[in-house]
């Protein structure tokens, strides 16, 4: 879409070819051209019709998804590279596989990510869908379970995530998993009651960082580990996280979001306040037989009411046009966080980013 409207009105947005010559920049050395992206993006949501449309253009089922779903019927498994989604039972189970980054998501991981929740939606052999970081391979945690550290910030810092890369993740892959996909033919929005979707559940190993903290707010039920932690570090990193803005004080309430997003807050899984946000606590070692009872727990009495109770609650929670609404806010805000001087300095400070490989 960008791409198309840098080319039907000249000098609205960035060519291709001018954001193609920062792609070897430093995030600091970078001119910021893509403001402009996020300007624009800003007054599409804004607008309730062009706003709805692009919402449902993100929620409909990526083509690679389609190419590959006959091959997941048949075979019960695909393997996307950073991210591979199997059936197990009455569940398709999405797992993170970025171990070098502790199962981090930058631009090598949305694409294959969001196929994968694609195609654990459009499996008709599974009513319940389960989302997994895969095992590492840090030096700090080789052989661990992690759930996800959020945003790459080494690539950040290196200027290898795109702005849109946040757009896309937050209208597409998390969106997917709290909306479900679209149909072509009609809205995804609540009345209509289009969407194709499923009961998500969301067990965390380790930590959920960040982006993925983000993930557990959009999912049904969260199953963590005792040791586990959550944390949205935006004060440390310099830009909105996500969603969270809008949906963590649902969870928790307004005072434990803002010290959460504004003052760094980590909330242990076992904790009091921890347990807002997680539906239940398990030790580290029973975490696959704690998923699989979940599982059966969710599906043993029929799914048909699954998804119109998913619907029922959104209405009265976030609408869709709550959610554009929001996200034409966040599409300028988080441009000019991204290019700020203040997110190099909180990396640099914070994150040691210009010793770390990329």
């Amino acid at each position: 879409m960008l791409a198309q409207a840098a080319t039907l009105v000249e000098g609205l947005l960035p060519t291709q070819a001018a954001l193609q010559a920062q792609r070897d920049l430093k995030l600091k050395d970078q001119d910021g051209l893509e403001i402009d992206q996020g300007l624009f993006l800003a007054h599409v949501l804004a607008d309730p019709q062009a706003g709805a449309h692009l919402c449902h253009a993100m929620l409909l089922p990526r083509p690679e998804a389609a190419a590959r779903l006959g091959e997941f019927i048949a075979q019960g498994r695909v393997d996307l590279g950073a991210a591979r989604v199997e059936r197990s039972g009455a569940a398709a189970v999405v797992t993170f596989t970025n171990p070098r980054f502790l199962n981090a998501e930058d631009e090598t991981t949305l694409d294959a990510c969001e196929c994968a929740i694609d195609l654990a939606l459009l499996d008709p052999g599974s009513a319940v869908a389960v989302l997994r970081g895969g095992v590492v391979t840090h030096p700090k945690y080789a052989g661990r379970r992690l759930f996800s550290a959020g945003i790459n910030l080494t690539h950040l810092y290196q200027g290898r995530i795109r702005y849109a890369w946040y757009i896309e993740r937050d209208m597409g892959l998390v969106n997917k998993i709290f909306r479900g996909l679209a149909r072509e033919d009609a809205s995804p929005d609540e009345l209509r009651g289009a969407t194709i979707e499923k009961p998500w559940i969301a067990a965390v190993d380790g930590f959920a960082i960040g982006g993925g903290c983000q993930l557990l707010l959009a999912t049904d039920y969260v199953l963590a580990a005792e040791d586990a932690y959550l944390t949205l570090p935006a004060r440390k990193e310099g830009i909105i996280p996500g969603a969270a803005n809008l949906r963590l004080p649902r969870f928790t309430g307004d005072r434990i979001a803002r010290q959460a997003i504004l003052h760094g807050r980590r909330l242990d899984a076992a904790t009091p306040e921890g347990r807002l946000i997680c539906d239940e606590v398990v030790q580290a070692a029973a975490m696959d037989t704690a998923i699989e009872r979940v599982i059966g727990e969710l599906t043993g009495s029929g799914m048909v009411s699954a998804a119109a109770n998913r619907r029922a609650l959104r209405v009265g929670q976030e609408p869709l046009d709550l959610f554009r609404r929001y996200m034409a806010v966040y599409c300028r805000e988080q441009a000019y966080c991204h290019f700020s001087p203040a997110l190099i300095a909180n990396l640099e400070r914070h994150w040691d980013a210009p010793n770390r490989a990329g």
